[in-house]
């Protein structure tokens, strides 16, 4: 679809699948009509041309003899196209709410390979999970527990390449979007790509999409802007619709001072925030500004040069946070029917998974407008000053170690009640033991039972740290208060237990029908 001919004509091999054969005439219908709700969900490679698009690329449509549809950027490139350099597919929202294993183990509870698939899948999406360690083969098979042959096997059947394949792309796409965006040098994009070389780098560069990274970067820089800002800048984009007004409201009502800032102009619709993160054996701190731009249906994320080592990780919790790879269709096919006045509507995630879980923990019984407090004087008692280009922000959310060395009578000099503190030394604890991961991705059900194990964690706050912080299209808070009256359940002997099998039709979105309930209480 892109009218630039990097190059000559190539040969393209069209790969056939399950998964293309099953595509229909509908994949062309969305194409012509530039459907952005279809961002994302699949790709289309032109014959004519060798480039591969997404369906909202501007250029004019291609003939539909010269079409052939992917569900994957990485069966495109697999099958011989090349990303288009004006719809850039490495902007494109992700296929799938909650990510690829989150669906699988939903909606496939007997399919062991889909789910295991989808768990790899996981883990390449992911490169925080792998910390100082650069993925294999090899060590994927081993993270998951089978044979490289069987993992091969049963990725190839659910995706259609191989994961060398699928983590391929990812990785030349991920560099494309450096190179398209930023300024950093080749060898930091190389890096933080993950290439092992910038001599690797530059041949899978040229091979799959036959130009060299300076090329492209050339190509970008071409009429760009010359306004110099603090950090870096790069481009996401999200699929319609998308409640913006609401996300950030539910963020406004929430956000402590020093931390956090929250912008509901129709000008600058944005939040800020101080940034700590832990991956690997390193500790970074920083700032992002995360700006929507909802005509464009993108999202300006700008991250302080501090973050630079970690951009792809920061990428990940950023989408995370504002649950940008949400698939509203399939959302709403479920949930409109009851919740009509929703479909706009995300689930608000976090930067930072032990943050949200300690602010659980603050929250358990009380009010948003409490917590809220309780949370602002332990920042400022506990949290590490930081400076930042933006006006009142000033500070850093707690280290789990900082917070495992409170005194019980610092945190009771807050207003945090005993059962609270001993809550949060024990969530501090597990998780600098590494008994607790607290990001999307993470074994839900080994998680819920750990920190239902701790003192002071009950069912809801479980649900609500696996729906906010693991990203779980399926909790559900049974026992929620404001959920029982949005419910019209307040007088029932056994809201809790009618809130559940009310529920179960919502299935395997009631994260997102949580948040519409609690909505329509605000409405």
């Amino acid at each position: 679809m892109s009218s630039i001919r990097q190059h000559g004509p190539r040969i393209i091999h069209i790969m056939t699948s399950p998964e293309n054969e099953s595509m229909t005439e509908q994949h062309y219908l969305a194409l012509k009509a530039r459907d952005s709700r279809f961002d994302g969900l699949f790709f289309t490679g032109v014959t004519s041309t060798g480039i591969y698009c997404r369906p909202v690329c501007r250029v004019r449509t291609p003939r539909r003899e010269n079409c052939r549809f992917f569900s994957q950027a990485a069966q495109a490139e697999h099958a011989g196209f090349r990303p288009c350099l004006r719809c850039r597919p490495e902007l494109a929202p992700r296929a799938g709410a909650g990510s690829h294993g989150a669906e699988a183990r939903v909606w496939s509870m007997q399919d062991a390979s889909s789910i295991l698939a989808g768990q790899a899948a996981e883990l390449i999406d992911t490169p925080e999970r792998w910390g100082d360690t650069t993925p294999s083969m090899q060590l994927l098979a081993q993270r998951l527990g089978v044979s490289d042959r069987h993992l091969r096997r049963i990725f190839e059947a659910r995706f259609g390449v191989s994961p060398l394949q699928y983590l391929q792309t990812r990785r030349l796409l991920s560099a494309k979007h450096f190179l398209t965006d930023t300024k950093l040098p080749v060898s930091e994009v190389a890096r933080l790509s993950g290439f092992a070389s910038v001599r690797s780098f530059n041949t899978a560069f040229a091979q799959h999409y036959a130009l060299n990274p300076s090329q492209l970067r050339r190509s970008a820089c071409d009429g760009g802007s010359s306004r110099v800002e603090a950090g870096v800048l790069l481009k996401l984009a999200y699929r319609p619709p998308y409640d913006v007004n609401a996300m950030l409201q539910f963020f406004a009502s929430r956000s402590v001072a020093g931390t956090e800032q929250i912008s509901l102009l129709p000008s600058h619709m944005s939040i800020s925030r101080t940034v700590s993160v832990d991956i690997g054996h390193q500790h970074y701190s920083g700032w992002l500004v995360a700006r929507f731009d909802a005509v464009g249906q993108r999202l300006e994320l700008r991250l302080s040069d501090s973050l630079r080592p970690v951009l792809p990780a920061m990428l990940a919790r950023a989408r995370s946070m504002l649950d940008l790879d949400a698939d509203p269709l399939a959302i709403n096919a479920v949930l409109h029917a009851s919740f009509p006045r929703g479909d706009g509507l995300r689930v608000p995630g976090s930067l930072d998974g032990f943050e949200l879980a300690v602010r659980a923990v603050l929250g358990q019984q009380i009010s948003v407008a409490a917590a809220r407090t309780l949370a602002t004087r332990l920042v400022q008692a506990f949290g590490e000053p930081i400076e930042t280009p933006i006006n009142g922000l000033n500070r850093l959310f707690p280290r789990p170690a900082t917070l495992a060395d409170a005194s019980p009578d610092a945190l009771g000099r807050l207003g945090i009640v005993k059962q609270r503190q001993t809550a949060i030394h024990a969530l501090a604890r597990a998780v600098l033991a590494q008994r607790l991961q607290l990001h999307a991705g993470a074994d839900v059900a080994n998680t819920m039972t750990t920190l239902k194990d701790l003192p002071g964690i009950g069912d809801w706050t479980a649900q609500y740290i696996a729906m906010r912080a693991l990203r779980w299209p399926d909790a559900f808070p049974a026992g929620d208060v404001a959920l029982h009256r949005a419910l019209g359940l307040q007088g029932s002997k056994h809201p809790a237990k009618e809130a559940e099998l009310k529920s179960r039709a919502w299935q395997p979105w009631r994260s997102y029908a949580v948040i519409r309930a609690w909505k329509e209480l605000t409405t």
